[in-house]
C-alpha cells in the first residue's frame, strides 16, 4: 500500500564501536565531524540521567500517527535505538509509559522522538534514554501511513538504518556507520588532548597565544 513500506535493517554499527563511543562526549564527536551535523537544538532528553549509545532503527511516520512504532517495538533487537521522524510535530504524543516499559523490556537502548511524548514524569524518574523535541497530553493516532528502517531526516541530520545514533545532555549527533571507525580514532585523539589541556590549566601553563595571533590575522589591535 501506497505510504506503508517495512524493510529490514540490513547492517548495524558493531557493537565494539558503539561500547567505546558511549565514553566521548557528543560535543567532542560533533567537533571531529566539523560541526556539520546536529540533530536540531530543540530535541532534548527527557530521561533523569545516563547516555544514549546504539544503531538506529528509524521510523518515519504521519505526524500524531505511532502505528509504526509500535511495529519498529517488535522489530527491533536489544541494543537498538528507535529513531522516529513525527516530522517535528507537537499535536499528539507519539509514545508514552508503556511503549518506553515495552522498549526496556525489549532491551531497547532509547527512543528518539522528531514529534511529542508524554506520561513526562514517568520518564523522568527512570535512565531509559528518551529524546523529544515537546510533550502534550494528547494521545496518538495508530492508522498510518508509515516507513521503518528507510533514511530519514531529523532538522536536517539525516540518519540510515544502522547508523550510530549519540545523545547526552548536549544532544543527539548520528555517525555514519561507513565513518564510525575514523570520527572514533579522531574524538579518542581529542579526548587524550583535552586531558593534557585540563592540566595545564590547573599548572596554569596552558598556551594562549594564539588568542592574540588570532586578533591579529583579523586585523583587532591589542593593546600592550
Amino acid at each position: 500500500m501506497n505510504g506503508f513500506q517495512i524493510c529490514s535493517l540490513a547492517r548495524r554499527v558493531d557493537a565494539s564501536i558503539v561500547e567505546a563511543f558511549r565514553l566521548l562526549p557528543v560535543a567532542n564527536v560533533s567537533d571531529c565531524m566539523s560541526r556539520m551535523t546536529a540533530g536540531g537544538a530543540q530535541l532534548r532528553p527527557y530521561h533523569s540521567s545516563g547516555v544514549l549509545a546504539g544503531p538506529a532503527l528509524t521510523v518515519k511516520t504521519r505526524p500524531g500517527d505511532n502505528l509504526m512504532i509500535h511495529k519498529a517495538l517488535q522489530l527491533a533487537q536489544p541494543g537498538d535505538v528507535i529513531v522516529v521522524d513525527g516530522g517535528g510535530d507537537l499535536t499528539n504524543a507519539l509514545v508514552g509509559e508503556l511503549m518506553v516499559a515495552t522498549a526496556i523490556k525489549r532491551g531497547i537502548a532509547g527512543f528518539v522522538m522528531n514529534g511529542a511524548i508524554r506520561d513526562v514524569d514517568a520518564i523522568g524518574a527512570g535512565t531509559f534514554p528518551v529524546y523529544a523535541a515537546g510533550v502534550t497530553h494528547r494521545g496518538p493516532y495508530k492508522d498510518g501511513p508509515g516507513e521503518i528502517n528507510v533514511p530519514i531526516s531529523l532538522n536536517g541530520m539525516v540518519v540510515t538504518p544502522g547508523d550510530l545514533i549519540l545523545g547526552d545532555r548536549d544532544g543527539l549527533l548520528c555517525v555514519p556507520i561507513d565513518d564510525a571507525q575514523r570520527i572514533l580514532q579522531a574524538t579518542q585523539g581529542k579526548q587524550d588532548l583535552e586531558q593534557v589541556m585540563m592540566r595545564e590549566i590547573e599548572e596554569g601553563t596552558l598556551d594562549t597565544l594564539w588568542i592574540d595571533a588570532a586578533l591579529k590575522r583579523l586585523g583587532v589591535e591589542v593593546p600592550a
